[in-house]
């Protein structure tokens, strides 16, 4: 439905009402999606549909009228709609300066998921199967999603941007059982691209990892509790990255007073090796080429060699806060944008891997995520490893079940004390008001000094 007859309708209507409004703005967006769950080797589910929806944003006297439907013929109902609440509202919101973009990005894929027929991709996902189901392995899921779409964006600014986005994941778990216990194995895979992200994956090996980390984890020990050097690989780096710094620099969060980041803007806030991005114009998950207002995308420094130098905005917030927008506002087209981070990770160092463990005589290695707590507000935050190994004489040694990580987000930033020259960038989806978008996250191996080690309940 995103053809230019359609948005020589969308631009009329615009027109109709620039007159009567400060400023809005359309969002258009048209898309399939796919979603698949293999349990066990059996297939549990297949969605798969369309969806159409079309919103408007009109602001006036500082307030907010907004609209959404999911039927082209009522187009004109919703910009009505739009136009009373606004005008009977009044509110202090500004819009930060930008300059309207005219753009039309094609699409990166070299296979639409679309195109994949549903055998195939059932097929891709029984390989996956096959590979984690080695002995003590006890159950599987696989689960395959794929989204791939039209947007249009236009503005009473002469904004007008077309843009196609494809993106394709799979996620394996796989349960280990053993006397009783049993012990969890997680992998997942995927971009910001087309079907060819698969096709181009080593799925044995996929599978396998899920798979060898649950049985490993089966005779792990239990660990200690203090505190210790940690090592983090680079998932988990990714995730603490994510989640305690990333929420921490929404400026939506800092207006609210509940982000450890407030007023620090220029300040030290972790040691020299630490630099920190943001950057949806990247080949990741998290990819955009513009965010939900129309700002174009780009390389986001939000640490500098441990300096606060940036935040991630909105337009609405960053009027707010004196600063420029970082294109960081996300949402589906029936929700209203939020501050949302996009593919954030922690700029790699120069240290192999053995040189990062070879001074450390009793340390913890820590490796994956199962999860975790923030507090933005009191800088503090409480995470889960996948799997842990004892660190003795520089050697990796005992392997570790049931491990947390917790403490003062600024704390453990300033004590970074070295940095991997590995990057891997995660996949996954975050959530936050409701909504879920997709991210990536990711970094090297990052040793810290010293960090509280537990076990996780």
């Amino acid at each position: 439905m995103v053809n230019q007859l359609n948005i020589d309708l969308f631009k009329n209507m615009l027109d109709k009402i620039e007159s009567k409004v400060d400023y809005a703005d359309i969002r258009v967006s048209d898309g399939q999606n796919t979603s698949i769950i293999m349990k066990d080797g059996k297939i549990q589910e297949i969605r798969s549909g369309s969806d159409f929806g079309s919103a408007i944003r009109i602001l006036k006297n500082g307030a907010w009228g907004s609209a959404f439907t999911t039927d082209i013929s009522k187009m004109d109902e919703m910009v009505e709609t739009a136009l009373k609440l606004s005008n009977a509202l009044q509110s202090d919101v500004e819009l930060a300066d930008v300059d309207p973009q005219v753009d039309n990005i094609k699409l990166k894929a070299k296979i639409r998921p679309s195109d994949v027929s549903i055998e195939d991709k059932k097929e891709i996902m029984g390989e996956a199967n096959h590979a984690a189901t080695i002995e003590k392995i006890v159950s599987t899921t696989v689960s395959y999603v794929d989204a791939e779409g039209q947007n249009l964006f236009l503005s009473t600014e002469g904004a007008s941007i077309t843009s196609e986005e494809s993106r394709v994941g799979l996620f394996l778990n796989a349960v280990a059982s053993k006397d009783n216990t049993i012990q969890f194995g997680h992998t997942s895979t995927g971009g910001a691209r087309g079907f060819e992200v698969l096709q181009n994956e080593d799925i044995e090996k996929f599978g396998r990892n899920a798979a060898d980390k649950a049985v490993r984890l089966l005779d792990a020990n239990s660990p200690p509790s203090g505190r210790f050097p940690v090592v983090m690989d680079s998932e988990l780096s990714g995730v603490f990255i994510h989640e305690a710094l990333g929420h921490a620099s929404e400026a939506d969060l800092i207006l609210q007073n509940d982000s450890i980041l407030k007023d620090k803007m220029g300040t030290q806030i972790g040691s020299s090796l630490v630099t920190i991005i943001d950057d949806a114009s990247m080949d990741a998950f998290g990819y955009y080429a513009y965010d939900a207002e129309g700002v174009k995308t780009s390389k986001n420094v939000l640490v500098k060699n441990g300096e606060l130098v940036s935040l991630l905005s909105s337009r609405e917030t960053a009027a707010k806060l004196g600063i420029s927008s970082s294109a960081n506002a996300r949402s589906r087209v029936g929700d209203q944008p939020i501050v949302r981070m996009s593919n954030t990770y922690l700029k790699p160092g120069d240290l192999e891997f053995e040189e990062l463990t070879e001074d450390i005589k009793d340390g913890i290695y820590l490796k994956g995520s199962r999860g975790g707590q923030v507090d933005t507000g009191k800088g503090i935050f409480q995470f889960n490893a996948a799997e842990s190994f004892k660190i003795e004489n520089g050697e990796i040694t005992t392997p570790l079940r049931d491990v947390s990580l917790s403490g003062d987000i600024l704390e453990i930033l300033n004590k970074v004390n070295g940095l991997g020259s590995d990057f891997k960038m995660s996949i996954g989806f975050c959530g936050k008001g409701g909504q879920t978008a997709p991210v990536g996250d990711g970094g090297p191996h990052v040793r810290v000094s010293e960090a509280m080690v537990g076990g996780a309940s």
